[in-house]
């Protein structure tokens, strides 16, 4: 059974659809939200009064937290994604608010309820031959020899884009090997570069174009124009350097970041280094790499233990 829409209610309804339709009206002539707006509510709550009408829960009084519980787990059994059921849950908590005020009874048995969390992707990484084959120098065209300079401080340093292109030459310390960038936040933090990225710099510096203003004199990295390279155009020439290389993917700025915590990770072991390294506030935006390491631990595991390679030779 289904919510019927606001101008189509029916005196057959039980009380709980006929109090989801009021609330429909509601968001249409008071909150003024669209009609693909207002449908989605409709199927969202339509599933939960065709859960509820089953059980003998007519009303929205009637409607306690192990229901909303057992709706969604019912939704999860069916293979609904975790986004879809939390768009339902958002759903059914909106409705318990709009029915608080109407009532004036602070109740809603949604909300202490938590949907399964989206799964978090796995950002793409290199591996190590790749990065190897990816940042092979090649001729000393002066646009390939920027391109190399870029991607060899991205991977050296695990820049984000957006500090890459703000890099001034006055940033870097040849001597000591370091680099000063600010991040998200304005905040400042000084990261080791490698040998192999500061002789690529020095190639490349030898023929940097001129600068045709004072914001490109200061800048590492520039434009074919003499500008301060923008961030679309490292997108695409990292995308081209792949294609030259035959590496077969699409490479980009955070794939070089992320091969860049994963591989120190993998080989240091050492989380809090990686955050500082990486400019994350909260170092569970760091442990993600912790997932790429396993998986990475587990594919040794399945290559080189014999009970993994009898499983295999059993299947």
């Amino acid at each position: 059974m289904s919510i019927p829409s606001p101008a189509h209610e029916s005196a057959s309804e039980t009380a709980l659809s006929q109090e989801t339709a009021d609330f429909l009206r509601y968001l249409r002539d008071v909150r003024r939200l669209s009609k693909h707006t207002i449908d989605a509510y409709r199927r969202d709550l339509s599933s939960f009064h065709d859960f509820a009408t089953p059980r003998s829960v007519d009303r929205g009084a009637a409607v306690e937290e192990s229901h909303v519980r057992q709706w969604l787990a019912e939704g999860h059994r069916k293979g609904l994604a975790a986004n879809s059921l939390q768009r339902r849950l958002s759903a059914l908590r909106a409705f318990f608010t709009w029915q608080s005020r109407q009532t004036g009874e602070r109740r809603n048995p949604a909300v202490s309820v938590q949907a399964p969390r989206k799964g978090r992707k796995l950002p793409g990484t290199l591996e190590a031959d790749q990065v190897n084959a990816y940042l092979t120098p090649g001729d000393d065209d002066p646009l390939r020899c920027r391109d190399l300079a870029m991607a060899e401080l991205m991977y050296s340093s695990g820049l984000r884009l957006a500090e890459l292109c703000a890099v001034n030459r006055g940033d870097i310390d040849a001597r000591e090997k370091l680099i000063t960038v600010t991040g998200k936040g304005r905040k400042t933090r000084s990261i080791p570069v490698g040998t192999a990225a500061l002789k690529a710099i020095g190639n490349y510096l030898k023929v940097r174009p001129e600068a045709t203003n004072a914001d490109a004199e200061e800048a590492l990295f520039l434009s074919q124009r003499g500008s301060r390279i923008s961030p679309r155009s490292v997108q695409q020439r990292l995308r081209q350097l792949a294609a030259r290389k035959g590496l077969g993917r699409n490479v980009h700025p955070h794939m070089l970041r992320h091969s860049f915590a994963s591989h120190l990770l993998e080989s240091s072991g050492d989380l809090r280094a990686v955050q500082e390294l990486l400019g994350h506030n909260d170092i569970s935006t760091t442990q993600i790499y912790t997932h790429l390491d396993f998986q990475h631990l587990a594919k040794i595991y399945d290559d080189a233990h014999p009970r993994a390679r009898q499983r295999r030779d059993d299947d």
